[in-house]
């Protein structure tokens, strides 16, 4: 089945390569919407040797003749926004053309920036692992229904008001309770200010706006950002962002209605990585582990941070698999795993000697139930060299059946698989969007 909206959402603790795909498959539609998240997000592009990295900006951004929507789901910083369209224009992309911005889209103050990084400090060993970049501060301003929106920007006069209030607030905890400085008013309203000319003309009713593309029968892809097992819900809580993360998100997050959702595409790493604190049960801290790392340059797009590497986690992905209701898979970096003698798969978890497989939730939280839980592995024949190939049947014999004990693990087909950054190096089974 395929059809006219597709969702695109990561199945592990994100940087799965969900920019490359949703690159790839924006040739085939006519809008490409961000639901959730801010710029803790890190999308990379490889398009002819040239790499582009993205951060609020939807990844279809690089097709001129795609409108690009960020949803009122998605938290803002202006300052982060405007560099990042200067960037773009510089290498000649029409943004301002391209690109509509929902009102609605709550503001990441330099304040959030603050309290994010001083609370990051403060916890000291049992820090999360942030960005540092205020998202989980805004969200928190956003549910206490305090936040100052892309859409005040229409009303400076009230926005000044509005932000004196939030500032005092901010600038308590940061003075009483963190001690640390507080934040200027004065240059906060300068950096919306500055903002103001470039941001206003791009924002839309982007609900309103989908709508319509949807009952043009035109083509829509929603892209989520990090992944399935960082949602504030469902993943290793408190070792989360502060999004919801999962496929659910893109009508709230978007302005539609469930029903606007056709397909859902999960995105997986043809091993694991993880990015901060959190368990991590299949982690390898050894030759392996830093072959995954070197060999797919696993440092995060956002911070340069090295990623934590290790086999697939097939429960988890399982599990993935349900609360997306997931109806295909793309297997991303099967390339990296090029050249090793054996590959493993995690199939399950033992616990005091105890195999644990299907109970993933216990006691409320995915993090209570792996930690300290021990892997069980499916070994598997290694292969060669499937780096740059573009034809399933040129694939090593080891490596499709590696792929084949994935789809059975996971119940669902794999549609798409990448074997090398480049927007070419990817081996199209099936087109989710027909």
């Amino acid at each position: 089945m395929s059809g006219n909206s597709v969702v695109i959402v990561g199945t592990q603790w994100g940087d799965e390569g969900k920019g490359k795909i949703v690159d790839l498959l924006t040739k085939d539609v006519s809008a490409v919407v961000r639901f959730q998240g801010g710029h803790n997000a890190g999308h990379t592009l490889v398009i002819d040797g040239q790499k582009t990295i993205l951060h609020l900006v939807p990844s279809g951004i690089l097709h001129s003749n795609v409108r690009c929507y960020i949803g009122n789901g998605v938290v803002v910083s202006l300052s982060a926004l405007i560099e990042e369209i200067n960037m773009l224009e510089e290498s000649g992309v029409q943004v301002c053309d391209s690109l509509r911005i929902s009102p609605a889209c709550p503001l990441i103050l330099p304040s959030h920036i603050a309290l994010d990084k001083a609370r990051e400090v403060a916890m000291g060993k049992q820090a999360i692992g942030t960005t540092g970049r205020g998202i989980g501060p805004a969200y928190e301003d956003k549910v206490a229904r305090r936040s100052l929106k892309v859409g005040d920007l229409y009303r400076f006069d009230t926005l000044e008001e509005k932000l004196k209030i939030v500032l005092e607030y901010h600038n308590f905890l940061l003075e009483h309770y963190y001690h640390e400085a507080p934040v200027s008013l004065e240059d906060t309203l300068q950096e919306c200010r500055l903002a103001e000319s470039r941001v206003l003309p791009m924002i839309s009713d982007v609900g309103a706006e989908l709508l319509v593309l949807r009952q043009q029968k035109k083509k829509i892809l929603f892209e989520g950002a990090q992944g399935t097992l960082l949602d504030v819900d469902h993943g290793t809580y408190p070792y989360v962002t502060s999004s919801t993360t999962t496929a659910g998100a893109a009508a709230t997050g978007a302005g539609v209605g469930p029903g606007d959702l056709d397909r859902f595409m999960g995105i997986t790493k043809a091993y694991t990585t993880r990015v901060g604190s959190g368990p991590f049960p299949t982690e390898l801290n050894d030759e392996i582990g830093r072959h995954m790392a070197v060999t797919g340059k696993e440092f995060g797009a956002t911070t340069g941070r090295a990623r934590r590497c290790g086999w697939l986690d097939s429960v988890a992905l399982k599990r993935a698999v349900q609360l997306n209701s997931l109806t295909s898979l793309c297997v991303t970096k099967l390339d990296v795993l090029d050249g090793l003698e054996t590959v493993k798969i995690c199939t399950g978890y033992s616990l005091d000697g105890d195999l644990i497989v299907e109970d993933m939730d216990p006691n409320g939280g995915l993090a209570d139930a792996i930690e300290g839980c021990r892997p069980q592995y499916t070994e598997l024949p290694g292969w060669r060299d499937t780096h740059g190939i573009t034809e399933y049947n040129s694939l090593p014999e080891n490596a499709k059946n590696y792929l084949k004990q994935i789809e059975i693990l996971a119940g669902i087909p794999i549609e798409v698989i990448s074997t090398g950054p480049g927007r070419e190096q990817t081996i199209i089974l099936k087109n989710p969007l027909g």
